[in-house]
C-alpha cells in the first residue's frame, strides 16, 4: 500500500479564482493528472472533482474540493472517510504566504498559520498531522493586503517560478507517494530556480 493514497490541491472552484495565487494547490493537482493522463470527474458525493493517478507504480487519488477553501475539510473529510483513507496517507497541496515565489516544502503537521483551507481540515479531520506540500506565493508585505493578495493573479516573473517550483516537486512525487520522504526533502529544498 502507497504511503500517500490521496493528494489533495486546495484552491476556490470557478473560471474567476483558476489564476489566482490561492488556486496554487489546484495548479499543481491539475499538472499532475495531465502527467499522469488522467481527468478529473465530478464527484458530488465528495463535493470534489477527482481523479485516479499512477506515480511509480503506486495508484492514488487526485482531489480538488469545489467547496471553496474555507470548507476544504467537509470534502477531504467525506472522501477520506468513504475510502478509509488515514491521516498520514494525506498529502494537502496549498498556497504559502510565508515562503517566496519559487519555494516549495514538504512537511508533516503543523499548524493551518492562518490559512482558512488548512484551518478547515484540521477541524474535519480532527488532527494536523497530515503530510502538506506548501508552494511558496511570496507576501504582500501586510497582513491588511492578504485576501486581495491572494485572491489576485500574481506577476508574470512570479507565475513563473511557481510553475518551476511546481514541475520541480512534480519530479519527486513518485518518491512522496512511496513514502520516501527524507529523500524527497532533500531534493525539493536544496533546488531554487
Amino acid at each position: 500500500m502507497p504511503a500517500i493514497q490521496l493528494i489533495v490541491g486546495l484552491g476556490n472552484p470557478g473560471p474567476e479564482y483558476e489564476p489566482t495565487r490561492h488556486n496554487a494547490g489546484f495548479w499543481f493537482v491539475d499538472e499532475l493528472a495531465r502527467r499522469c493522463r488522467q481527468s478529473f470527474r465530478t464527484e458530488r458525493r465528495f463535493q470534489s472533482e477527482v481523479a485516479p493517478c499512477m506515480l511509480g507504480g503506486n495508484e492514488c487519488r487526485l482531489q480538488k474540493p469545489m467547496t471553496f477553501m474555507n470548507r476544504s475539510g467537509q470534502a477531504v473529510g467525506a472522501l477520506a472517510r468513504f475510502f478509509r483513507i488515514p491521516l498520514q496517507h494525506i498529502l494537502v497541496v496549498h498556497d504559502d504566504l510565508d515562503l517566496p515565489p519559487g519555494t516549495i516544502r514538504l512537511k508533516k503537521g503543523g499548524g493551518h498559520g492562518g490559512h482558512n483551507g488548512l484551518r478547515d481540515l484540521i477541524n474535519h479531520l480532527g488532527s494536523r498531522d497530515f503530510y502538506r506540500l506548501r508552494v511558496g506565493i511570496g507576501h504582500p508585505g501586510h497582513r491588511d493586503q492578504v485576501v486581495d493578495y491572494v485572491l489576485r493573479k500574481p506577476s508574470k516573473e512570479d507565475r513563473r517560478q511557481i510553475d518551476q517550483a511546481v514541475y520541480d516537486a512534480l519530479d519527486v512525487m513518485p518518491d512522496v507517494v512511496e513514502g520516501k520522504f527524507e529523500l524527497a526533502m532533500n531534493s525539493l529544498h536544496v533546488r531554487k530556480c
